[in-house]
Formats: C-alpha cells, sequence, structure tokens
C-alpha cells in the first residue's frame, strides 16, 4: 500500500458524498470550460494564417451606411494592398426563418473574391463556372451538405431589405476552416436587378501582401477618405467580428466576471467537504500519529484526497464541456458554436484550476489535524 494509493481509496470511503461532490465540481468545471473556450474564441483565437492578411472596410459612423464603389480602385492604389473585393450583406430568407434555413448571402465580386479567400478551396472547373454565370452562386460545403445542395441546382433567397427574390444556381461548393455557413453570390446580378444600389458597397474586403502591412495599409485607407461624406473605418478581419460581440457590451468582463464566481463557487463546496470529512477523521489522525506517520505524510494524505476528487470531478466536466461543444456546433442552428472549441490548452487549464481547488480547499484543515497532538486527538468524541 503506498500513501498515492491509501489517499485514492480514503478520496472515496464516504461514497455517496465524495461522489456528490465531484458531481457538483464537474458542473462548475463545465460552465467554466464552456466560458473559457468563448472567451479564447473571441479575444485569443486569430483564426487561420490568411486571416491575418485580410482588412475590413466600412463607414466609419455605422454598417448601415454604405460606401461609394470607387473607393475600390483608390484603397487598390495603396501600397502593400493585393486584392480588394465588395462585401454586401444581402440578408435574405430561404424557405422560412427557421434556424436550420437561416445562412449568410453576400453580393461579391465573383471574379476576386476568391483571392482574398485564400483558405477556401474550390475545384477550378467550379470557379469558372460561378465567374461565367451571373446568377451563379457558391456555397460551402456544409451549409450544401445541410440541404442537400448538389452543382447546378436553383435556389430562390426571398429579399427583406433589398425587395428583389434572388434565382441563383449553385455553380461551385468551396471548402474552408471557417465553419459559418455562407452563400456568394455576384454582386453584379444585385446591381442589375435593382439598379439603385449600383455604385454603392456595403464593405471592402483587402488583402494585404504581409501581416506586418496590415495596420499601415489600415491607417492609409482612413487617412485617404478621412475628409470625404462618407469617412471609413478599416480593421482586421477579426476586430471586425469582435465589434459584433462588442454590441452586447463588455463582454470580456462578464466573461471574466462568471469565470471567478464559477471557481468561488467551486472552493467554497470543495472546502465545506473536505473540511467535514477531516473534523470526523481527528481519532484517526491521532492513531496514525501513534503508528508513526510524520505530520508532512498526514498533510499530504488529506491533500491528495481532495486533489483527487477535484481532480475526478475536473475530468467529468472538461470531457462533458467538449462533448456539448461538439454537439452545440454540428446542432442545425448551432452556427455560433462553429467558432468554438474545447482545445488542449482550454482542456488543461480546467484541470489545472479543479487540482489548485483541491488543494487550496484542503490545505487549511489538513495543516490543523497535523498539528493536533496524541492525546487530544484519542480524546475527541465526534
Amino acid at each position: 500500500m503506498t500513501l498515492s494509493r491509501f489517499a485514492t481509496k480514503n478520496a472515496f470511503r464516504n461514497r455517496r458524498r465524495s461522489i456528490i461532490t465531484a458531481i457538483s465540481i464537474s458542473f462548475s468545471l463545465l460552465l467554466l470550460t464552456l466560458l473559457l473556450s468563448v472567451y479564447r474564441g473571441f479575444y485569443i483565437d486569430q483564426g487561420p494564417p490568411a486571416a491575418a492578411l485580410r482588412l475590413v472596410t466600412r463607414h466609419k459612423v455605422s454598417l448601415v451606411f454604405a460606401l461609394p464603389s470607387y473607393y475600390r480602385e483608390k484603397i487598390r492604389a495603396i501600397p502593400g494592398v493585393v486584392h480588394v473585393s465588395p462585401w454586401n450583406w444581402f440578408g435574405g430568407i430561404y424557405k422560412d426563418t427557421k434556424p436550420e434555413n437561416t445562412f449568410a448571402q453576400f453580393g461579391v465580386d465573383s471574379n476576386e473574391i476568391f483571392d482574398v479567400m485564400k483558405e477556401a478551396t474550390v475545384p477550378p472547373d467550379q470557379l469558372e463556372a460561378f465567374k461565367r454565370d451571373r446568377a451563379g452562386a457558391a456555397v460551402n460545403r456544409a451549409l450544401a451538405q445541410k440541404h442537400g445542395w448538389n452543382i447546378g441546382d436553383k435556389v430562390i433567397v426571398k429579399g427583406t431589405i433589398y425587395p428583389i427574390n434572388l434565382e441563383l444556381n449553385i455553380r461551385a461548393i468551396f471548402d474552408t476552416d471557417n465553419a459559418f455557413d455562407t452563400m456568394l453570390f455576384s454582386t453584379e446580378y444585385l446591381e442589375q436587378a435593382l439598379p439603385r444600389v449600383k455604385g454603392q458597397t456595403g464593405t471592402f474586403y483587402i488583402l494585404v501582401d504581409a501581416p506586418e502591412h496590415a495596420t499601415t495599409v489600415a491607417r492609409a485607407v482612413d487617412e485617404m477618405f478621412a475628409n470625404s461624406p462618407q469617412p471609413t473605418k478599416t480593421e482586421t478581419e477579426k476586430a471586425f467580428g469582435l465589434s459584433f460581440v462588442a454590441q452586447l457590451g463588455n463582454v470580456k468582463l462578464f466573461i471574466l466576471s462568471i469565470c471567478g464566481a464559477v471557481v468561488f463557487a467551486i472552493l467554497l463546496v470543495s472546502a465545506n467537504t473536505m473540511a467535514m470529512s477531516i473534523r470526523e477523521r481527528t481519532r484517526e489522525v491521532a492513531v496514525l500519529k501513534t503508528l508513526g506517520f510524520t505530520r508532512g505524510t498526514i498533510l499530504s494524505l488529506y491533500v491528495g484526497e481532495a486533489v483527487t476528487i477535484s481532480l475526478f470531478g475536473g475530468l467529468l466536466g472538461a470531457t462533458g464541456a467538449t462533448l456539448l461543444m461538439i454537439a452545440a456546433s454540428h446542432a442545425p442552428n448551432g452556427t455560433f458554436f462553429t467558432g468554438f472549441k474545447v482545445n488542449a490548452p482550454t482542456y488543461l487549464v480546467a484541470i489545472t484550476v479543479a487540482a489548485l481547488v483541491g488543494f487550496l480547499s484542503a490545505i487549511v484543515p489538513s495543516y490543523q489535524a497535523s498539528r493536533r497532538n496524541i492525546v487530544d486527538g484519542l480524546r475527541h468524541i465526534g
């Protein structure tokens, strides 16, 4: 019988209480792991390498206001700019407004969009068909599989923002690391169907030649149009996405506050359990000392028991969060979760938090128990 084996067996001597404690910790760690994954997806992960080369230019005041289309060639002339593509949100309805039938539709330059979206791969023949067909559409593979679309199928999208319906032909199916459901069509189709929108662009997607030039190019674009009637705001693709999150308030502070509250709650649960367990075993401590166990050994045994229970709960919670995130990302209306996942660093952080909670919750009562003398311990009744 080794000390580690002894600590592990004692951790579940009161099986019901230990299991209930572990389950409580697992639920808290599940929530903590989910929040950490969302935080990492928003504020730490930078996406694929190609995303660092992309900038988004929009109206400085709001996305509601359009930019003149002639800005495109002016932006293209800035040193460091490789490609520029218009990007117009259509916001139509496919079939109905059910979550499983909701996806993004964008009007783009079919000749240049896949030069900007460098991480997307599309068969050359399909790409050429997409470029040739004014009513052609390109969709990501996940969206095509969800609706059973094949090359040549006709899809009708009802306009909401624009008073027209798009009758599009699926000409290309592309693969990309970005799992968000997306349909791309030629902005020329929209302009010919609705002449009043000609010459207007919602945003411009810009590809620069090197990540270190992104800041310089963004500053040059905004300075060029600073005194124009339609000033611009240019930012990285990541920052552009976070601007929508910022509309909800200080999400970063909210997530970190909830994480802190969760850890504090876990600590209280674990500390209460360990204090009760060690207090019930006061006479046992005295017996162990009589048998020759030192203070350090007793301290290590009880702390090891607490860490074992916490790690067991942490493993359950972190694993549960991983499975839950995978299931949510594959749900029909789980588009929001496709950008998040419980990766190895997040999983390890959750397990480390569980171990620290076990250690901190047991260190004080274990230290007090190890200092109790043999006579007082044997006299204890409780």
